[in-house]
Order: structure tokens, then C-alpha cells, then sequence
């Protein structure tokens, strides 16, 4: 993986600097920890016991960092580092260290359900991995870390991710300055009325008949009347009836689609989405 590639040497520095120096005569010098609210994004094995970690942190955008000693049977970080969970995280960060070393965490909200369900957890998958593609290291997002946090415990809530995935990539292609018209062809202009769109991940908007190109999805009348009401209603208060609407998935692979397209990166976890919608 890159970012263990990335990141190992920086990793085995941290671990050098955990020894004890060879002048005693020296003062030692601490880092203070500072402290924030974040979401866990992603983990990777490091070495025999350690773990690579990225998080979102409230106060301090996205980061990396080493938790040592995580993988052992017996560590202090127990459920704390799982995919998605919500904690509040205590580091210490080092100006010639592009890994900060991470030395306390606590859960705040419990993803059991998600995390332990392969259908509801696939679904977290998507969410950390999109999050990761689109969110710049150190740069704070208070809108993205509200989305990121209600998307995931509303899987948790209703067991269920088809709308809790479909409004999360509505949200983020949004935030993120992406989300094209939803009334007008963006090859010629037409209003689309009630008739049919179509898009693909080659190209940024929603285009008709007429400008459609081969590959590309429909998106419903109905599919850009719900964009309408995901963007004035939050998604805890939509109906789960929502569900039901061949729509929601149309919306749904727009959003991932846009996403794919600016980021330049295709997504690995998409096909692990469950066919629910």
C-alpha cells in the first residue's frame, strides 16, 4: 500500500525516539499531547504490534499516526480504533514527523451493530474511503466531520445503508463544490422537464438524450426530486419508506460517479455495496 510505503521510515523513527538517550546528563524534553475529537478513518498493520491509523479530527483535520503497541491481545486502545468509530483522541505531533504518535483514544459512540455486520459494514467502508479521497490532510472540515458522523450512525440506527451511502455522496459531491445542475443539460442547456438524464464518471455533469455518451446511467425525474429533498432535510429525519424509490440508487451512483471523476481515483470498495436499493 502507498501509505504504508509512505509512511514506514517515518514509523521506525518514532520507534527510535522511544529510547531512552545516551546522555544521562541531558534534560529530557516532552511534547505536550494535545487533544480532539475525531473519526476513525482507516487502519493499517505496522510492524509486529503497532497500527497506522488515519483519523479525522475535529480541530485538526485529517491526520496519520502511529498507535504503538495496538495490535497486541492486551492494548489500551480496545475497541477505540474500528472503522469509523467516534472518539476522542489524544497525540502528540512533531514538526519533522509527517506521523504524529497517537497516546490515547476514547470511544464516545459504539458502531457495534455497523462494524460487526458485513452488509452495514460495507457501507462504512465506502464512507471512510471516499473521506479519505477527498478530504487534504491537516485542513479542518467541520461540515464534512458532521456528515461523516451522522452518516455512520444513522447505519448504525437503522440497520440499514442505502440511505445513509446515497445521501452521504449526495452531501459530499455538494460540499466539495461539485454537484452540477440537476434542471438543465450541461452539454446544451435544455431543461430536462420530466424526462430522463444520464451521467458516467468521465464527465462532470448531467447531460440529455440528445448529448447522452455510451455508458452512461440514468437519472430519473424522480432520482433529481429527491436530490431536492436531500438537500433541505437532514438525514435523520427522511423516511425510511425513501428506500423503496428506484431513484435512491441512481442518486446514489451520481454521487459516487462525480466523486470518482474529480478525484481522479476509482473507488475499490463500490463493489462491495449491497444491492439493497
Amino acid at each position: 500500500m502507498v501509505l504504508r510505503g509512505a509512511c514506514l521510515a517515518s514509523a521506525k523513527a518514532y520507534a527510535t525516539d522511544d529510547k531512552p538517550s545516551q546522555n544521562v546528563g541531558a534534560p529530557t524534553l516532552r511534547m505536550p499531547a494535545r487533544e480532539t475529537e475525531a473519526i476513525i478513518l482507516k487502519t493499517f498493520p505496522l510492524g509486529e504490534a503497532d497500527r497506522l491509523v488515519s483519523f479525522l479530527g475535529r480541530n485538526s483535520g485529517r491526520m496519520r499516526g502511529v498507535a504503538a503497541g495496538a495490535r497486541r491481545l492486551k492494548n489500551r486502545y480496545g475497541s477505540t480504533l474500528e472503522l469509523l468509530a467516534h472518539v476522542q483522541i489524544w497525540y502528540i505531533e512533531r514538526e519533522t514527523r509527517d506521523l504524529v504518535r497517537i497516546q490515547q483514544a476514547d470511544l464516545l459512540d459504539s458502531l457495534n451493530k455497523a462494524q460487526s455486520d458485513y452488509s452495514l459494514s460495507t457501507g462504512l467502508a465506502v464512507v471512510s474511503e471516499v473521506s479519505e479521497q477527498v478530504l487534504p490532510e491537516h485542513e479542518v472540515n467541520e461540515a464534512m466531520f458532521r456528515l461523516i458522523l451522522l452518516t455512520a450512525r444513522e447505519v448504525e440506527r437503522r440497520g440499514s445503508t442505502a440511505l445513509p451511502v446515497a445521501y452521504f455522496a449526495f452531501w459530499t459531491v455538494r460540499l466539495a463544490g461539485w454537484l452540477p445542475r440537476f434542471d438543465v443539460c450541461a452539454g446544451c442547456g435544455n431543461a430536462f422537464g420530466k424526462g430522463i438524464a444520464f451521467q458516467d464518471a468521465f464527465h462532470p455533469g448531467l447531460y440529455d438524450a440528445a448529448h447522452r455518451r455510451p455508458g452512461m446511467k440514468p437519472v430519473s425525474a424522480e432520482a433529481r426530486e429527491l436530490a431536492e429533498v436531500f438537500a433541505k432535510q437532514g438525514l435523520d429525519h427522511l423516511d425510511e419508506g425513501l428506500v423503496a424509490l428506484p431513484g435512491l440508487k441512481e442518486l446514489r451512483e451520481a454521487g459516487l460517479n462525480w466523486i470518482e471523476h474529480h478525484t481522479e481515483r476509482k473507488m475499490h470498495t463500490r463493489t462491495l455495496l449491497e444491492t439493497e436499493i
